[in-house]
This record gives C-alpha cells, structure tokens and sequence, in this order.
C-alpha cells in the first residue's frame, strides 16, 4: 500500500484527536512549501482518507501542519497565549513514492512526538 497517511493521539487525555485540522504542503523552492490538501481527523484521530493516494506519490519534501492548540482549547485546557505548541509542523520527504508513508503524531500541550509509522 502506497500513499502517505496520519493520525494523532491526545497523550493528555488518552484518546484519539479527533477534529484537528491539518494541512499538508509540498515543497515547491528549497524552504518554500506550498499547501496542496487540508483535512480534519475524524473520531479515530485519523485522516478520513489517505492526504496522499498512492497514485499520486511523488518523490520530494512535505509538511504536515497540525493545528493543535484549537483542539487543545476546545477539549477545555487552558493554555498559555500564545500557545507553547499551535501549529505543530512536521517536514518529511517521500524518497520512494511506491512505499506507504505514515507520519503519526503524539502530542500533549507541550510536547510531541512522531516517527515514520506502518
């Protein structure tokens, strides 16, 4: 299975973020990204469907926004202003555009992480 997917967990509350806006950007100068595609998580805390299918692929740099001071917010913590983490941008590259990309993100109000999912 080719293409490039994500989802998040809330690390603080223990579940899947659901409703967190991402947005994927493609880089079109080396350092300038472009967005190609927004999407929100659905109640699973995943992309409703693959940001990348795998007809699509190409090889090169990406970037995933995740919004996630506005889901914070909603789900009632109270967060410093502006926020320690907003907008959490991961940058990546797809070298092989025949593989599948997973590009997980665990997240609390003040950390993260992510690594190179299945």
């Amino acid at each position: 299975m080719a293409g490039l997917t994500t989802h998040i967990l809330d690390l603080t509350h223990g579940v899947p973020a659901a409703g967190v806006r991402i947005v994927l950007s493609a880089e079109e100068a080396p350092g300038g990204f472009a967005p190609i595609k927004e999407i929100t998580t659905n109640e699973d805390g995943r992309a409703p469907a693959p940001l990348i299918d795998a007809a699509d692929v190409k090889a090169g740099a990406y970037r995933l926004d995740f919004h996630i001071g506005d889901y914070f917010r909603r789900k009632g913590i109270v967060l410093d202003e502006p926020a320690f983490l907003d907008i959490i941008p991961i940058a990546f590259a797809i070298a092989d555009p025949q593989a599948h990309y997973h590009v997980p993100l665990l997240v609390s109000p003040y950390g993260y992480s992510t690594y190179r999912g299945s």
